[in-house]
């Protein structure tokens, strides 16, 4: 008897580090996304210089949404699995899992909008950026990220859509309260310990239809956009690279030095590559949840429940990651940072360009205006450029702070 109890008391101890260790996990998760995504929204409406620049109008927004799925999504369900029950009734389980659908698939929005606007930012001539870019088309593709997720989220989700079709698989051979259950409900109830879980269970129509809005059509976009940008930065890398090999003479151009080129030719390279760590991480974080989720409907619902979890756990945790990938690797975001965290530091403020001479061939680009503003200011010099390699757009928002 006493072995006995040891052992209970043993499984019980284990059980309990178990929850320490996920708790403080998630915990750090959560915490990571919120205090990320805050100090992106507060760095961008505190400097003004962040606040010109179009892509960063996404950003916010990014940041917005993922600050919203950190706060009114992941905390529930971390309750949910370290307490190993859902204890806020039908009805909460229904609009949580809508506003999960809802905020996750918004973020994912607006990384496409992100690559799309990067893409013609940097692989169009500066007017067509100037033209497809304009303040209504920014507004109506933000207006995009919010409303089209509402038509796969709330809508179909508090109808029940998602749910029809989904017929017995299985019988248990002890009814609960008179009625068989089905597979629905065997995945919502825990026969071991009789605990309720808010599990969200989708027909085949809308497990495909959902998972081609949500993310294929999305990263497919991005697929494209990142791509071609990562040809173009490898192309005016190595334009950039020949030219100073061949010592061509600076007269036709816009005084590019070899410093200034050596500099730009990193810039280049660095921003390849971290489209590359961007597309790697978004596949990493989301494809695993919407590769299970057409699947699932097709297997009879036999994926485990701990396979679920913890594929949508790791979606979450890019809502945590784009702050950094966005944001912080980007110099003028971290210059804020950094002034938000050190109280207003004069030490990381912008020094004054007041009086001061820049040379043309420092303004490179995230959206025309910025570039037309400096060529006129230059004498109008922009024409001689062609088609410069401006790529500093590429990893945030900002060229040679990239």
């Amino acid at each position: 008897m006493d072995e006995l109890d040891a052992n209970v008391s043993a499984k019980e101890g284990f059980k309990s580090v178990e929850k320490v260790v996920l708790l403080t996990f998630l915990s750090a998760v959560i915490l990571m996304a919120i205090l990320g995504n805050l100090l992106v929204m507060v760095a961008v409406c505190r400097d003004r210089q962040l606040r010109k620049i179009k892509t960063n109008y996404f950003i916010v927004s990014l940041a917005f949404a993922d600050l919203l799925v950190s706060v009114l999504v992941m905390p529930f369900g971390a309750i949910e699995l370290v307490q190993d029950i859902w204890i806020y009734g039908e009805m909460f389980c229904l609009v949580r899992t809508s506003l999960d659908v809802l905020l996750t698939t918004a973020s994912i929005f607006h990384l496409c909008c992100i690559s799309l606007d990067r893409y013609y930012a940097i692989c169009c001539q500066p007017l067509v950026y100037r033209n497809k870019m304009t303040p209504l088309r920014i507004a109506l593709m933000l207006g995009g990220c919010w409303v089209i997720p509402t038509f796969i989220s709330f809508l179909p989700i508090m109808q029940g859509w998602n749910n029809i079709g989904i017929i017995d698989l299985e019988r248990i051979s002890k009814p609960r309260l008179g009625q068989d259950l089905h597979v629905i409900e065997k995945r919502k109830v825990n026969q071991n310990s009789n605990s309720t879980y808010c599990i969200f269970m989708v027909n085949k129509p809308y497990a495909i239809t959902c998972s081609v809005v949500a993310f294929y059509i999305p990263f497919l976009l991005m697929v494209l956009a990142y791509y071609r940008i990562y040809v173009t930065a490898k192309e005016h890398a190595h334009q950039i690279q020949m030219l100073q090999r061949a010592g061509a003479p600076t007269e036709g151009r816009l005084q590019p030095t070899d410093q200034h080129s050596t500099h730009r030719m990193r810039t280049e390279t660095k921003a390849a590559k971290t489209l590359c760590i961007i597309m790697g991480c978004f596949c990493l974080c989301w494809a695993p949840f919407f590769v299970t989720n057409i699947v699932d409907p097709f297997v009879d619902y036999t994926v485990p429940g701990q396979v679920w979890t913890a594929f949508l756990w790791l979606g979450y945790i890019n809502s945590g990651l784009n702050p950094f990938l966005y944001a912080f690797l980007n110099k003028s975001f971290r210059r804020a940072f950094l002034i938000i965290l050190c109280c207003d530091d004069e030490r990381y403020r912008r020094p004054s360009i007041l009086g001061q001479t820049v040379p043309c061939s420092t303004t490179t680009i995230n959206g025309s205006t910025h570039v037309l503003r400096d060529a006129v200011e230059c004498g109008g010099q922009w024409e001689s450029q062609s088609h410069p390699p401006a790529s500093s757009p590429l990893v945030a928002a900002q060229p040679s702070d990239t």
